[in-house]
């Protein structure tokens, strides 16, 4: 173990500005539940939070049987989000199906393309009249292109024409259609990443996912010029127990703390970290601002300021944050 170094030459910084980076793809981390973006931390300052798209369903696009016409379905007028982008797909009515050519499984997909426009992707007939959930195999839902989304799967099992029914259109999230609200996530700005609660269907071409799109900011960092006694968000664990027959059952718990830290003012208020006051921001701590290793911490800035007579203009501000803080090490 190597002495121990005092903060002498530390470096505080905090969020000044954001620059934006205009919505694009994530990266699907190879789970299909974890999607990154190129660059990280995102800010979280009021009107400059991350918005994340993916693609799928908002509103509408119900399917239904065409009426009194065989092998054909009506698609309601929807909302999507398609790139990134609210777009509003025109209701598509007579949309005609392939059956399959002999008494087997086949089963349609009603999708919205690449170019917003209401399209059928037929799939493979089967051996027989089971259906596989397996996609692109025989009897199963085919491949969605990339870029499109699905907004309903057709089930047929006869090859002589007739008016498509009710129970063979199915429209289960997350088996049949793509909802860009299912499955649910959370966005970590520390890493610049979604998370989804549940694997994304590989449903598109190449078993891949369908696209995450997000718009976000990223800090744009200064110097808190006169700084002292800074402290992370760190989480510190309690102990309690039950006395039970012959025994004791004891259990943890964590409970996060606020990062802090001294600022000293020129006025107490026209400094521009004191117009920052209540907002969500980063704050970057180098212990020597001389080496490369650093701390990150997003929280809410508070300040407690003081004016005495015969000492200097300070704020004991605090961060209260969401998550720990960040060790980044090169």
């Amino acid at each position: 173990m190597g002495k121990s170094n005092s903060a002498e030459n530390a470096k505080l910084q905090y969020e000044s500005g954001q620059t934006l980076v205009p919505m694009a793809a994530l990266t699907d981390s190879g789970d299909h539940k974890i999607f990154t973006a190129a660059l990280s931390p995102w800010s979280g300052k009021n009107t400059f939070a991350p918005i994340v798209r993916p693609d799928g369903v908002v509103t509408g696009g119900a399917v239904v049987p065409t009426s009194g016409q065989n092998n054909k379905v009506d698609a309601a007028a929807l909302t999507c989000y398609l790139i990134g982008v609210l777009t509003s797909v025109s209701a598509a009515a007579g949309t005609t199906l392939t059956r399959p050519a002999t008494n087997v499984a086949k089963v349609s997909s009603i999708t919205v393309n690449s170019a917003g426009v209401i399209a059928v992707v037929a799939g493979t007939d089967g051996a027989t009249q089971e259906f596989s959930e397996t996609r692109g195999a025989a009897g199963g839902p085919p491949f969605v292109p990339v870029g499109s989304i699905e907004v309903a799967q057709v089930r047929l099992i006869t090859s002589a024409a007739a008016v498509v029914t009710a129970a063979e259109i199915f429209t289960v999230a997350g088996q049949h259609q793509e909802r860009y609200d299912y499955p649910v996530w959370d966005e970590s700005n520390v890493n610049g990443a979604v998370t989804f609660s549940a694997a994304l269907s590989l449903a598109h071409t190449g078993s891949v996912a369908k696209k995450v799109y997000a718009q976000y900011y990223t800090p744009i960092f200064a110097d808190v010029s006169l700084a002292s006694d800074f402290a992370p968000p760190e989480n510190s664990y309690s102990v309690s127990s039950t006395q039970i027959y012959g025994t004791t059952l004891g259990k943890t718990a964590a409970s996060l703390g606020q990062g802090k830290f001294t600022a000293f003012l020129s006025d107490g208020v026209t400094d521009p970290l004191v117009g920052l006051k209540g907002e969500i921001l980063w704050f970057k701590f180098f212990p020597d601002r001389y080496k490369t290793p650093y701390m990150l911490a997003q929280g809410k800035l508070g300040i407690s300021r003081a004016f005495p007579v015969a000492d200097n203009i300070k704020a004991d501000c605090t961060i209260s944050a969401a998550e720990v803080g960040k060790e980044v090490a090169a």
